[in-house]
């Protein structure tokens, strides 16, 4: 078996020229993507000394770090030999993104050792203003704040590790000056918005998965990828060991986001009761099985059919995530203590649930303080930070909700789905002039924006394949 080349040797290979090559990455282009030079020889020993000569010339130095390296080659070192064995799969594909998308790019050609504090802020304004490399007609042409600070997140550390190899005296990225961090708002169900939003959901057939959602506040990866003997229909209890992530465009099942996310959480008799009847229904190993191929639902689809109910139902427009926000925040005002609410949705420590929670746990404190107030001095007047009651405002029934039914959309017109809050997508999927199946997709920020493009599309898809089947050639 031939050995294994180390990273940065290069490959070579015999062409049937009888002619050895050897070839070796040199820089990345602006999308991240390799550019390489090679040389050529008649034996395979003064191939390789061409080709060590080549790695000189171009600064390429392999197994070792050095100070003059360039920045692209030590990110690359810094990436695949100290954070990539740590890191999940999904994270994986953020940090590449970042460093061979962005990184190595902007800022690569220059020597590790003399990068400079300016270097980096110019290249964090240039993000800004115009780093985005899709959907620029859509979002704009610069990336957001938090793919910025992203950005200077890694850069920070791999420079911080350069510091500790002695490759560089100190780490430039400190002191640099970034936008302002901006958590995304969060935004709760109120009691009749969850209502309603059950009710609706029960219409559009997927009422279990949202009960069991509001009930635990699992993650969408975790909701999709339980299976049925994770449940104990006895006990209630209901453990939590996997999710469902995308990767490459593919779904597949992994392990839990963190250790403290692989748990065990106890479900109300009423949720059990309606799992069992579910479970009558259905011969899947996977409590939410995918109606479209073997395996559980896609984490996307149930964001679909929950953008829909929740439109339907006239509530907020929210994230998934934020399902997980009015389960968290519905059992913190109900008497949950904090403790235990981090158990159960599979935080790493109760100071990350009173973080993120912390509007709702000043609140519970305030209550204790007048609690204790009055326990201590009896003194049942209200404290200096309690408001004065309102007046009685006179009960009134809110009207019955009637979920919406929908219409059926004419078959050939395609489809139109929420993808997020500023984004829809038309589909269709017409079989072509071979005789299989094909995906066009279009997109705009609003639905009644979406549907002309959609027409127009499937116009344009319909004329093609209906003069490919007549052997003719289609010019747009």
């Amino acid at each position: 078996m031939a050995k294994r080349r180390k990273a940065g040797e290069g490959t070579l290979r015999l062409r049937k020229d009888g002619r050895w090559e050897g070839r070796v990455v040199v820089e990345y282009d602006e999308k991240g993507k390799p550019k390489t030079k090679s040389v050529l020889a008649h034996t395979k020993e003064e191939c390789l000394e061409k080709l060590s000569k080549l790695r000189s010339q171009c600064g390429i130095v392999t197994g070792k770090a050095r100070p003059g390296m360039p920045f692209g080659e030590w990110m690359d070192l810094w990436y695949k030999t100290y954070s990539k064995p740590g890191l999940r799969i999904t994270t994986q594909k953020t940090y590449e993104n970042r460093i061979y998308q962005h990184i190595i790019p902007g800022l690569g050609k220059i020597p590790l050792d003399k990068l400079r504090q300016s270097d980096l802020q110019q290249f964090y304004a240039q993000l800004k203003k115009s780093g985005r490399k899709s959907r620029a007609d859509i979002y704009g042409p610069g990336l957001s704040d938090r793919m910025v600070r992203s950005c200077h997140t890694t850069c920070h550390t791999a420079l911080e590790k350069a510091v500790t190899e002695g490759l560089i005296p100190v780490n430039p990225s400190v002191g640099c000056k970034l936008p302002p961090k901006k958590s995304a708002e969060m935004q709760v169900l109120t009691h009749e918005e969850m209502q309603r939003f059950l009710i609706q959901a029960k219409e559009d057939g997927f009422f279990e998965l949202t009960l069991l959602e509001l009930s635990t506040g699992m993650r969408r990866g975790e909701i999709c990828a339980l299976k049925w003997s994770d449940l104990n229909f006895k006990t209630g209890a209901l453990h939590i060991e996997r999710q469902a992530i995308h990767v490459d465009g593919a779904l597949q099942i992994s392990k839990p986001k963190t250790k403290s996310s692989d748990r065990t959480v106890i479900l109300p008799p009423a949720v059990v009761n309606v799992l069992k009847a579910l479970r009558e229904r259905t011969d899947s190993e996977w409590l939410f099985p995918s109606t479209r191929r073997p395996g559980p639902i896609d984490p996307q689809s149930v964001y679909r059919k929950m953008k829909k109910a929740l439109d339907r139902a006239n509530c907020k427009n929210i994230r998934f995530h934020d399902l997980r926000h009015t389960f968290a925040t519905t059992a913190l005002e109900h008497g949950m203590d904090v403790k235990t609410l981090s158990a159960i949705i599979g935080h790493v420590s109760s100071a990350t649930t009173i973080d993120i929670y912390s509007h709702i746990t000043d609140t519970m404190r305030q209550n204790a303080a007048n609690l204790i107030d009055k326990g201590i001095t009896h003194n049942d007047a209200p404290s200096i930070a309690e408001p004065p009651k309102p007046a009685p405002v006179p009960k009134t029934h809110a009207p019955k909700f009637t979920p919406y039914t929908g219409k059926i959309r004419k078959s050939g017109t395609g489809g139109i789905y929420q993808i997020n809050a500023h984004l829809y997508e038309g589909r269709y999927t017409p079989t072509n002039a071979e005789g299989k199946r094909e995906l066009h997709t279009v997109y705009a920020k609003t639905r009644e924006e979406v549907e002309p493009k959609l027409e127009k599309m499937i116009g344009e898809v319909r004329e093609r394949i209906r003069l490919e089947k007549e052997g003719k050639k289609y010019t747009a």
